[in-house]
């Protein structure tokens, strides 16, 4: 239990695809004494990154799980999570942003800011995470430190400052200038652990001493006394420090660090920055929801000595059972004690708890207040939140993204029947953008996921971990469906079977919500405008709960119907036949008699698709999406690398992977993400409902 909480940081390093997050943290170990050899992650030492510790991600040369550790760097404890760069895993780093304090951003000196950087920076923003930039791979050719800088403040609304500038760039690197205590270092030794400090070298001196100025610049915003330094010319190295670490944690100001994760130059100044500029536990404002007080927010203090406040962000199962990754927010705890689960409403006692090193784990006796650990064998949900007995607090969960595409998988006997359940129950219990059901029609079990790799992962981790034989069907993508235009109705339900019977009237419109463009889409919207109580005031949420049934399944391909607006405006009843049940079955027939003059329409989802290329395969890629009904929405161009984003509908992108390959011999990569969701076009509206028809002809 770290005993000084000024000296604790709780860390993620995040970034887009092949940044080098995994090459960083396996550095980090390496420089902390944690690992005695530094291996690779696409590993010709055939052992790969001690982060990565699924066969898979090893295979693949991708993080796929997001992966904690802890290590001691000059007497400071850092906790490390190494989190995935793939948007299909999304959620790893939600759910790792959601209780860490402090990020590294860690961007490609050739790439810059690229499609994914903005993903995370704005998941960043959302749970107000504090960050450093990490500029890596500048022994790459064609590596450009500072365009990278100029791009996080024109393409991420970010107060980049350079804190390091380097001494050579691409195979000439050498190492980097330290713009705070104006010293040149260098990294020898076989993996750049002796660190050397010089003078600046003269040819770059006049360069460092702008940079520093322009650093001195921004950092005197956040501290008079530096200003008035400067001004005497008596700057501190601490004055500067000081300054840059609350520009930092205000979200004010991101410090940049740069150097070559892989060449081993530049880590220990990070980890130094890291130290100096993130805010341990005590310095972030953490705050709960009280259930007994009306959900009023309660501000949680890092104070040992208080009930303690637990988060459960993240589950694994593993062959010792269900391991549960826990934050501490407020107290501590050990051994023993006695937690209550607010969200099951259950009591258990604290039985193994461990510290966690990626596969690894240590066993420990207590946790203290803004630590991250795991426990044994708690039967729980990833987002619940645990306190101590007569506390009923609950920690805001996660944002949690919708998937947008389904699989049908089939298992070939028995035995892999009962495997497949087993894998399933796992992956939806630790992933929870990875949803399964049974189709009740067609008895078919449907996975649900963020996208094709995905499912793929899932799926290749159902036969391995799970030894499963399963085949899988054509995957389908979740449409919806909509109107375009007002349309009124008016319902009468009347039913006459001896004794009481049924009666309720709901006359009113719907029409189509219109959507801001940067705001969450509205799905559903429910307006009473009745006056003189012609539907009674208990009735009118029955209205409502039709309404909401009738959405659920449209008449066109059965797909949830989004964007409407009900309102109802009339209607009558009858005092001894009127009844809840009534009320629901007039707005739902009411809803589907509108819906069929609204104009429906059906709508697909449409993926920002990102491409980066040779140039001279451009001309190939832009066919490809043309051909796809995809709609070019940029493309840029530098050291003969081409970016192109585009729209493309989902259901278009399938297999467009090996499609790529092909095209550009297999030097092109693409990531893809939910951008929308759009109108089809008639000709391929009036395929799918053909296809739909067809099929429920089958099954009658």
């Amino acid at each position: 239990m770290a005993s000084d909480l000024s000296k604790l940081r709780n860390i993620g390093i995040s970034a887009h695809i092949d940044s080098g997050k995994t090459t960083l943290s396996e550095r980090i170990l390496f420089y902390c004494n944690k690992i005695h050899q530094i291996h690779e992650v696409h590993g010709k030492d055939g052992v790969g990154a001690v982060m990565d510790s699924m066969d898979l991600e090893r295979e693949r040369g991708i993080t796929i799980a997001s992966a904690a550790t802890s290590v001691v760097w000059k007497g400071y404890e850092i906790n490390l999570i190494d989190t995935p760069g793939h948007v299909d895993f999304t959620v790893e780093v939600e759910r790792s942003l959601r209780v860490l304090d402090g990020a590294i951003l860690v961007l490609c000196s050739v790439g810059g800011v690229q499609s994914q950087s903005i993903t995370v920076d704005r998941q960043m923003k959302r749970y107000h995470v504090p960050r450093l930039a990490f500029i890596n791979k500048c022994d790459r050719t064609g590596a450009n430190p500072y365009r990278v800088k100029d791009q996080l403040i024109e393409k991420l609304g970010l107060n980049a400052v350079l804190m390091e500038i380097p001494i050579g760039l691409e195979d000439k690197l050498e190492g980097v200038v330290n713009l705070v205590n104006m010293k040149a270092y260098y990294f020898d030794g076989a993996n750049g652990e002796k660190l050397r400090e010089e003078e600046i070298p003269q040819n770059l001196l006049e360069e460092a001493q702008a940079k520093r100025e322009e650093l001195l610049d921004a950092a005197s915003m956040f501290s008079e006394e530096l200003m008035e330094a400067i001004l005497e010319d008596k700057v501190t190295e601490q004055l500067i420090e000081d300054a840059v670490r609350k520009g930092t944690i205000s979200l004010q100001l991101v410090p940049v660090f740069m150097g070559s994760a892989h060449k081993n130059k530049g880590v220990q100044l990070l980890l130094d920055g890291v130290t100096k500029y993130l805010p341990a536990p005590t310095e972030v404002t953490n705050t709960a929801h009280d259930l007994d007080n009306d959900e009023k927010e309660v501000v949680l203090p890092s104070d040992p000595s208080l009930p303690p406040v637990v988060l459960a962000f993240k589950l694994e199962d593993g062959q010792y059972g269900q391991l549960t990754y826990i934050r501490v927010y407020q107290g501590k705890i050990k051994k023993g004690d006695e937690l209550y689960n607010v969200r099951s409403k259950k009591r258990f006692k604290v039985g193994r708890l461990v510290k966690m090193h990626a596969a690894e784990m240590e066993d420990i006796n207590e946790v203290g207040c803004g630590e991250i650990a795991a426990l044994f064998g708690i039967d729980c949900a990833s987002g619940d939140t645990f306190c101590a007995p007569g506390l009923n607090y609950s920690l805001s969960s996660m944002y949690v993204p919708t998937p947008v595409i389904s699989l049908a998988i089939y298992p070939k006997d028995k035995k892999s029947a009962d495997q497949m359940a087993k894998a399933l129950n796992r992956f939806t219990k630790e992933d929870p953008t990875f949803q399964t059901y049974v189709d009740p029609e067609s008895n078919q079990t449907i996975i649900k996921g963020m996208g094709e790799l995905h499912l793929d992962v899932y799926i290749e981790r159902m036969k391995r971990e799970y030894k499963c034989e399963i085949e899988t069907g054509r995957p389908e993508v979740a449409y919806r469906e909509a109107i375009t235009q007002r349309a009124e109705f008016n319902y009468t339900h009347k039913k006459q079977t001896g004794g009481a019977g049924q009666y309720a009237r709901v006359a009113g419109y719907i029409e189509p919500i219109e959507q801001e463009m940067d705001d969450e889409v509205k799905e559903y919207e429910f307006v009473d405008v009745t006056k003189g109580g012609v539907i009674p005031k208990e009735f009118v949420p029955s209205c409502d709960k039709g309404f909401q049934s009738a959405m659920k399944k449209g008449p066109q391909l059965e797909a949830p119907i989004v964007g409407v607006r009900c309102v109802i405006n009339d209607g009558q009843w009858h005092p001894v036949d009127s009844s809840d049940m009534a009320f629901q079955i007039a707005a739902l027939n009411g809803f589907k008699e509108a819906f069929e003059k609204a104009k429906p329409a059906i709508l697909e989802p449409i993926m920002k698709v990102e491409i980066e290329t040779p140039t001279e395969f451009q001309g190939n890629v832009f066919g490809s999406v043309n051909q796809r009904r995809g709609m070019i929405v940029s493309s840029t161009e530098e050291n003969n690398t081409s970016r192109v984003i585009a729209e493309v509908p989902l259901s278009e992108m399938f297999g467009y992977s090996t499609v790529l390959r092909s095209l550009t011999q297999g030097k092109a990569e693409f990531t893809m993400e939910l951008s929308r969701y759009a109108k089809t076009p008639t000709s391929v509206s009036d395929e799918l409902k053909k296809a739909y028809q067809e099929k429920k002809a089958k099954k009658a």
